[in-house]
């Protein structure tokens, strides 16, 4: 690594080590489109997003979120013409604890997967953001916990629409 690219790498650190220095919070966000009739919506068409890199996962985040979406009475279509349009994107970051001590025999501090994952619901042919939820949480770290964790999130995160 030369010099130059070793002072653009502690320029990034040093800007993003304030942000990191503050307790995330993991939360689910929320916006809803106070214009639209959501009792109005009826089907719904999937769009490509930002997938999870992991094809099991992808599977098992659309399949959460379609039962979601079944629960608030809404059909999946396979093509459309359709009142909504569906997409997600799935993205992996490491937190670190940067107030917590050195792990003893390193240079290190804590660091913990956290996922974030947002759904957008689209109005179609204008693409309107009609409904954006977003959760960011720490992420299971026993494989046999993902599905109940991505069941509670998305669930979670659909507890949001308007009702």
């Amino acid at each position: 690594m030369n010099l130059r690219s070793l002072t653009g790498a502690l320029a990034i650190v040093i800007v993003l080590a304030p942000g990191a220095a503050t307790k995330t919070k993991y939360t689910v966000r929320a916006r809803v489109d106070k214009q639209t009739s959501f009792a109005a919506l009826k089907t719904y068409v999937w769009r490509p997003g930002w997938s999870a890199f992991s094809h099991t996962i992808d599977q098992q985040l659309v399949t959460a979120i379609d039962r979601e979406l079944a629960r608030l009475g809404l059909v999946r279509l396979e093509s459309e013409p359709s009142d909504a349009l569906i997409t997600y994107a799935a993205i992996q970051r490491t937190d670190v604890d940067v107030k917590a001590d050195v792990l003893e025999n390193s240079l290190a501090r804590p660091e913990y997967p956290v996922g974030t994952l947002l759904v957008i619901m689209t109005q179609p042919g204008t693409r309107r953001e009609l409904f954006w939820v977003r959760a960011d949480v720490p992420l299971a770290s026993e494989p046999s916990l993902i599905d109940a964790q991505i069941d509670d999130v998305v669930a979670r995160m659909f507890a949001e629409y308007p009702r």
